[in-house]
């Protein structure tokens, strides 16, 4: 597997993304095509069909990446509250969605820093606590 860093850390997954996304969509505009061609009841059928399943595929990519995001953030939750000083514990809760899961990717020796910063305002938001990741924690397990 290709060492895990910023610039290599997003993850397509070949059958999702080069294989039914493309087929559904396809299969879209063939449908629409020939709904606008040859109208007819079965046609405009087949391209309502078409819609539900480009619209079916991009919701179970979503809901898993927000499932995903849900936990994340429970596993840097429980990840803090052990790797962090006492003074920075109890402002775990003012740690937005975002910068839980940039600060996912921080070493356990670099986390109280970031995480000193983001609650600072010096970062915001996951990208930007990602490009500032030093030792880089790789996530092999996400969608």
């Amino acid at each position: 597997m290709q060492e895990q860093a910023y610039g290599t850390h997003r993850r397509f997954h070949p059958i999702y993304h080069f294989f039914i996304l493309p087929v559904f969509s396809l299969n879209l505009l063939v449908a629409l095509y020939a709904a606008v061609r040859r109208p007819s009841i079965w046609s405009a059928w087949n391209a309502v069909v078409a819609v539900a399943l480009v619209v079916m595929a991009l919701l179970v990519r979503y809901y898993g990446l927000r499932n995903q995001d849900r936990i994340i953030r429970l596993e840097e939750r429980v990840r803090l509250a052990t790797c962090l000083p006492d003074d920075l514990r109890g402002r775990i809760s003012e740690l937005h969605k975002g910068d839980l899961i940039g600060l996912r990717f921080c070493s356990d020796e670099e986390l109280p820093a970031m995480t000193r910063r983001v609650l600072a305002g010096e970062l915001k938001g996951r990208d930007a606590i990602k490009r500032e990741v030093k030792s880089w924690r790789p996530d092999y397990h996400r969608l």
